[in-house]
């Protein structure tokens, strides 16, 4: 019996370094040459290639990938028949999800998508950007663009579709945001041949579950302290906790230990107050995995 494997697509480029950190904190160990696009990884089961994220969704359709992540837009751009497992929220700069947006010079007499009839946009989406434009009923020229699209705004066309984390880089380029075409993220496909496969189905199942729950643990961390039980009731009202927090009898009489996991934003406003109940020794630690 021949040996079976998940033939599964991570973004090169932009998100590539991200998405080979998280595949780390979900457990798998992939290894980028710099001559080579087909990395190693410590899973004899997952056979990984590092492709554009514009192409991904249209190898994982057409079969040649069984699944793999790319972003939202672009499964959209590409019009791919592909089964979305999951959401997966990160990206080079922030968690934030990126947004295609309508931008133009500032001082641009356009105000909206109405004011681009006739005119001529750059945009590295093109299907997306005529397909907005038809549903708002403008005609306009979509010419593709290969980069440094902001650029292209001030001298070569009338406005652009480009896709931004926290406006930054058209602010710099002393752009004005006009509309949101499109919100995305990073999603885990697979092709619908390969969901119908038990082995191929479950191995993406692991992938989504173990990397959700990477995720999940970027944003939490475990507390541990001990405290007098006379102060234990006190200290709990104060605790916030995924479920309840875990208690355990200390060798010395009349303590406890507690442990929970909290959202790490609250941490610098809880431990003093912990430290006002009575708890001692108390212990912050990193998560790898919060698989709920």
């Amino acid at each position: 019996m021949s040996k079976q494997v998940l033939r599964f697509g991570l973004p090169k480029g932009s998100l590539q370094e991200s998405a080979l950190q998280k595949m780390a904190k979900a457990g798998w160990n992939v290894s980028v040459s710099s001559r080579s696009y087909v990395p190693y990884v410590d899973d004899e089961e997952l056979e990984i290639r590092l492709i554009r994220a514009q192409e991904i969704s249209r190898y994982v359709e057409n079969g040649v990938l069984d699944a793999g992540i790319t972003g939202h837009d672009w499964i959209i751009e590409n019009d791919s028949k592909v089964h979305e497992v999951g959401e997966f929220v990160f990206s080079k700069v922030s968690r934030q999800p990126t947004r295609w947006v309508l931008a133009v010079p500032e001082q641009s007499p356009i105000k909206s998508v109405k004011d681009l009839e006739g005119k001529r946009i750059a945009t590295e989406v093109v299907n997306l950007t005529k397909r907005w434009l038809k549903k708002n009923g403008v005609k306009a020229e979509v010419e593709f663009s290969w980069g440094a699209t902001e650029v292209k705004a001030h001298e070569m066309v009338d406005a652009i579709i480009e896709v931004t984390e926290t406006g930054s880089s058209l602010r710099a380029n002393k752009l004005r945001i006009v509309e949101t075409l499109l919100t995305s993220s990073p999603r885990l496909i697979v092709n619908h041949d390969a969901w119908k496969d038990k082995f191929k189905r479950q191995k993406v199942e692991t992938l989504a579950l173990l990397l959700r729950g990477a995720l999940e643990a970027e944003s939490k961390v475990g507390l541990k302290m001990n405290i007098a039980e006379k102060n234990l009731q006190t200290l709990l009202a104060t605790l916030p906790a995924l479920r309840n927090p875990t208690i355990s009898q200390l060798s010395q009489a009349g303590w406890v230990a507690v442990e929970t996991i909290i959202d790490e934003t609250v941490v610098r406003h809880l431990i003093p107050q912990l430290k006002a109940h009575g708890a001692e020794g108390i212990i912050e630690y990193p998560l790898n995995k919060v698989v709920y």
